[in-house]
């Protein structure tokens, strides 16, 4: 299998590719030997800030301490790879712990505070933050008793689904 040249995201994606057997699909993918290959963007600093739900200062102070690595793009500009920038999130993520310290085999566990709860008698909406995630969650409003859901008080939300819709930003 051809390798596949890098794209960053903040850089115009390439035209055209010098292999043959390779075409462009749209910005960003590539076919090449008959299977996909994603490129990699590059984020600046401020985009990863924005990603990652922090300041850009926040970002530079990982950069300068060794937490997240960065590289200069041909700019000049501060970038940082795309994958790691992902892995650097998912460790991130890691950090919140679960207080149920139950077992279960929903590996989707979202971490966050009770913002709104609206109730009637039968069903109740509960709104909850989890760290730059707003979830919703319809439920009996006898599980919100149960639970003791009021805002401000600390849940995990447990996604377990056979159907999530993944999205990509759309291409102008």
């Amino acid at each position: 299998m051809r390798s596949a040249q890098r794209v960053s995201g903040s850089e115009e994606p390439t035209k055209k590719i010098a292999n043959p057997d390779s075409r462009v699909l749209r910005p960003g993918l590539i076919r090449s030997c008959g299977s996909m290959v994603l490129l990699v963007p590059h984020y600046r600093i401020a985009e990863a800030a924005g990603l990652l739900g922090v300041s850009d200062d926040t970002v530079r102070r990982w950069v300068d301490g060794g937490q997240l690595r960065a590289q200069r793009d041909a700019a000049g500009r501060l970038v940082v790879d795309g994958a790691e920038l992902a892995e650097f999130a998912r460790d991130q993520a890691r950090s919140t712990p679960d207080p149920s310290g139950v077992g279960r085999s929903a590996r989707n566990r979202l971490v966050g505070l009770v913002t709104e709860v609206l109730s009637d008698r039968v069903m109740s909406q509960v709104e909850m933050q989890c760290g730059p995630h707003r979830v919703v969650s319809l439920m009996s409003t006898e599980a919100v008793h149960e639970l003791g859901l009021r805002p401000g008080v600390l849940a995990v939300a447990v996604v377990k689904s056979t159907n999530v819709v993944v999205e990509t930003p759309g291409e102008a």
